[in-house]
């Protein structure tokens, strides 16, 4: 028995010739929203009034629906670009002024001050080590 297996899954299935549902869904409210606009305007008012409104509402929803900027879908790269322009451009660091992790089970308030006591055999140690480190493992130092 042979399966199909798909080979795109990443590719939105088309309902009808090259659309898919969502493109379906965004051309037909934004066609719907100028659909309205275009009969309430009409009635009453020149070209010059309903056209401007219809016309800014199609171009919105055709981008919205079929636009992609560096492989991204318009709304998508509009976001990023809304969201680009409202975060601050400048960041300042301080030092000590606050701890990018808090741990649950850390008691707020207490803070518990760490003493590091060094031995005295263990200084010859490391004098010895950074020598080593510093002839970069050369046997010859002096």
């Amino acid at each position: 028995m042979q399966f199909k297996v798909p080979q795109d899954v990443q590719r939105e299935d088309t309902i009808i010739g090259p659309l898919t549902l969502r493109q379906m869904g965004i051309l037909g409210v934004g066609g719907g929203i100028a659909y309205a606009i275009y009969v309430t305007l009409a009635a009453k008012f020149f070209i010059e009034v309903w056209l401007p409104p219809v016309a800014i509402i199609s171009v919105i929803t055709l981008a919205i629906a079929f636009l992609k900027i560096h492989t991204l879908p318009f709304w998508e790269f509009l976001m990023h670009f809304i969201e680009y322009h409202l975060q601050a451009k400048k960041r300042h660091w301080i030092q000590g002024s606050g701890y990018p992790f808090v741990s649950p089970f850390e008691h707020s308030g207490k803070k518990k001050k760490v003493e590091v006591v060094v031995e005295q055999k263990n200084t010859k140690n490391i004098v010895e080590i950074t020598k080593v480190l510093d002839s970069h493992g050369e046997k010859n130092m002096k």
